[in-house]
């Protein structure tokens, strides 16, 4: 007997399971668990003094790397143009979505790059952050963790990526306050260490957490390889 519950849940033998979707095929409520993984090793060492009172130096050549990939970005307004960095905006994000949309295809050599360009990134952020003291690598994992599966796009709702980046406006708002907490926490573990030479475990957790929920909105707004609304939570 066919049942009358609006949500339906898509699933086949040998298949992935796929998120809940709504009759109208808007993202349901996400369940438990989520399918970008996300962590960094913690430093449970003395951190270089030196490199951590001079980051923002340190972390020019590797920023200015990371921001060519992207190049910059140009707002023009009334009286004139104003030129914006715009480091990792060398994502794809406009391609993949006319992909989906029209193809309901997403090529693997397109996943891959975002994906190791979204680790490139959170190599720089950790190095940024204070919470590991070797310079980023290009290629290399390091200490950070970040794994998301290759979606089927046949299992993605078609239409969906046109509206992603307004149905994530929620994580904006609140990831914008989670920034502001994560500046003060950053400059608090900058004395920390240089007392001390110890990133503060609570801190650091903390830092993990906001870089997950940033990585999780990423991936559902902008690189759109999971329909999977994400949670507000900072934990795993």
């Amino acid at each position: 007997m066919e049942s009358d519950d609006p949500v339906r849940v898509l699933s086949s033998p040998g298949r992935s399971r796929r998120h809940p979707q709504t009759a109208w095929g808007a993202p349901a409520p996400p369940g438990p668990g989520h399918p970008l993984e996300f962590d960094v090793d913690y430093p449970d060492r003395d951190l270089n003094r030196l490199t951590t009172a001079l980051r923002i130096i340190t972390v020019i050549p590797i920023a200015i790397v990371l921001g060519a990939i992207g190049g910059a970005t140009s707002v023009t307004t009334r009286a004139d143009t104003t030129t914006i960095a715009a480091g990792g905006s060398g994502l794809l994000v406009i391609p993949p979505l006319l992909m989906i949309l029209f193809r309901q295809k997403y090529p693997r050599w397109w996943f891959d790059f975002n994906l190791e360009l979204l680790r490139f990134e959170n190599r720089v952020g950790v190095y940024l952050a204070l919470m590991d003291d070797r310079y980023p690598s290009t290629d290399e994992r390091q200490s950070v963790r970040l794994e998301v599966p290759y979606p089927d796009a046949t299992r993605l709702v078609r239409w969906l990526p046109l509206v992603k980046w307004l149905l994530a406006i929620p994580h904006y708002v609140v990831l914008f306050f989670l920034y502001i907490g994560a500046l003060f926490a950053v400059i608090a573990a900058w004395f920390a260490i240089l007392f001390t030479g110890r990133f503060p475990r609570g801190i650091f957790d903390y830092l993990v957490g906001v870089g997950r929920w940033t990585n999780r909105v990423t991936a559902y707004a902008f690189v759109l390889v999971t329909d999977e609304y994400p949670p507000f939570q900072l934990r795993p």
